[in-house]
């Protein structure tokens, strides 16, 4: 998981991307999700999230 503030959802799981969050339970045999979630500060919530 991954979370940012005023920035997006998207940018988040790029980042889980890019710097391989992953990778170290790319051996464990069961499902893995990648989550990314973007915060509003104006709302004080969720705004947005992608899971892959």
């Amino acid at each position: 998981m991954e979370f940012k503030l005023e920035g997006s959802a998207e940018e988040a799981l790029r980042q889980i991307n890019e710097k391989n969050y992953a990778q170290p339970f790319a051996a464990d045999p069961r499902r893995l999700f990648k989550i990314g979630i973007n915060f509003g500060s104006r709302t004080r919530n969720i705004e947005r999230w992608i899971v892959e």
